[in-house]
C-alpha cells in the first residue's frame, strides 16, 4: 500500500474516443480516486486532461504522444512516461538521414498524435539540413483498417522509405503491415516509435518479417533485462497472466510506481505536492531503471531501434 492505505485500481475503458474518455474520467472522479492513470490515444488525453485538472486529480499521462499534452493548457501539471512526437521524430529522422534517403512516404493517422508525430519528424529533418522530398502523403482515421487504395498511391510514388504512424495496434497497423507487404510497395517500412508490440507481429503475422521500428522498453534486453526490479515485474506479470509485458503494460506499472514513491516521499496524496515532485525529478529503483523528469513533466528516455525478424524484435547493437 501507500501512507499506510491499500492500493484499490478502478477501472475504465475509454474505448479511444474522446466523448467516451470525458464520461469515464467523470466516472472515477465521482469515485473519489487520488490520481488517474491514463491513456491511450492522444486526442482522448487531450480531451481528459482538463476535466481532471478541474476536479483536482493527478493526472498522470501512461501512453499518449502528442507534444500539446505537455503544454500546460489543459493540465498545468503534467507528467508522461510515454516518450513525445518530438523525441521520436528525431529518432526517425536520424535513421532516414544515416541512410542517406531522399524520398519519404508517410502513411498517416489524421488526429493530433499522427500528425504531431509527421511534423516532429519533417521537422527533425529540417533541422538536420536534411534534402528530401515527401514523395507521397496518404491520412487516415484511428478506425481504418483498408488501405489498399493509399498504399497504391504510395507505390506509385516509389519511395525509399514509407513511414507508418498508426497507434491502432488492435487492428489498423497489424492490417496496414500486411496490406504494405501484399502490395509490393518498393522501399523500406518503417513504424513509428512505440507502434509495434508482440501483438501487433502477432497478429501481421510474416509481413512483420523485415519492419524497423523503434521503442523505449523491451522486458529482456538490456538494460532492462538485468535490472532486479523489471525482472520481478515481468515475472510476475507472466505468472499472473501468461503473457511477457510489453512496453505499455511496464509504462503503466511504472507510472503507479513512481505515483506511490512521489507520495510517500512527500508525506501527501495532494495533486500539487506530488507533481511536484515527480517534475523535474528522479527517481531509482523502478521497472524502468533510475528514471527523471524533464521540468515539463515528461520522462527522459533511451530510445532503441528495432528489426522483426521471424516475428520476433531484434534490437540492433550499438544503440
Amino acid at each position: 500500500g501507500v501512507m499506510g492505505r491499500q492500493i484499490e485500481l478502478h477501472m475504465r475503458d475509454d474505448e479511444s474516443t474522446p466523448a467516451v474518455g470525458v464520461s469515464r474520467a467523470n466516472e472515477l472522479i465521482a469515485e473519489g480516486v487520488e490520481v488517474i492513470i491514463e491513456g491511450w490515444n492522444s486526442p482522448v488525453t487531450l480531451a481528459m486532461q482538463p476535466v481532471i485538472n478541474r476536479a483536482g486529480i493527478l493526472d498522470l499521462t501512461a501512453i499518449s504522444k502528442a507534444d500539446p499534452i505537455l503544454s500546460g493548457e489543459g493540465n498545468p501539471l503534467a507528467v508522461r512516461f510515454n516518450s513525445s512526437n518530438a523525441q521520436d521524430g528525431e529518432v526517425v529522422a536520424k535513421y532516414i538521414v544515416d541512410n542517406s534517403i531522399t524520398r519519404v512516404a508517410f502513411m498517416t493517422q489524421n488526429d493530433a498524435y499522427g500528425n504531431g508525430a509527421q511534423a516532429s519528424i519533417q521537422g527533425a529533418l529540417d533541422a538536420m539540413g536534411h534534402d528530401y522530398e515527401v514523395v507521397a502523403e496518404e491520412k487516415f482515421p484511428f478506425e481504418q483498417a483498408d488501405f489498399r487504395v493509399s498504399l497504391t498511391n504510395v507505390k506509385a510514388a516509389d519511395p525509399q522509405v514509407t513511414i507508418a504512424i498508426n497507434a491502432n495496434e488492435g487492428l489498423g497497423m497489424p492490417a496496414l503491415i500486411r496490406q504494405h507487404t501484399r502490395s509490393r510497395v518498393p522501399g523500406q517500412l518503417v513504424a513509428a516509435v512505440g507502434t509495434v508490440a508482440p501483438s501487433v507481429i502477432d497478429v501481421a503475422g510474416e509481413a512483420a518479417n523485415g519492419l524497423i521500428g523503434a521503442d523505449i522498453y523491451f522486458p529482456n534486453v538490456e538494460p532492462f533485462a538485468s535490472n532486479p526490479v523489471n525482472q520481478t515485474f515481468v515475472a510476475k506479470t507472466e505468472e499472473l497472466h501468461d503473457y511477457t509485458p510489453d512496453k505499455f503494460m511496464a509504462l503503466g506499472a511504472a507510472a503507479l510506481q513512481v505515483w506511490a514513491q512521489a507520495v510517500e516521499d512527500t508525506g501527501s496524496f495532494e495533486k500539487e505536492a506530488v507533481a511536484t515532485r515527480i517534475r523535474g525529478g528522479s527517481f531509482s529503483g523502478t521497472i524502468l531503471g533510475d528514471i527523471t523528469f524533464g521540468d515539463n513533466g515528461q520522462l527522459n528516455s533511451n530510445h532503441y531501434l528495432f528489426d522483426v525478424v521471424d516475428g520476433a524484435i531484434v534490437v540492433r547493437a550499438g544503440n
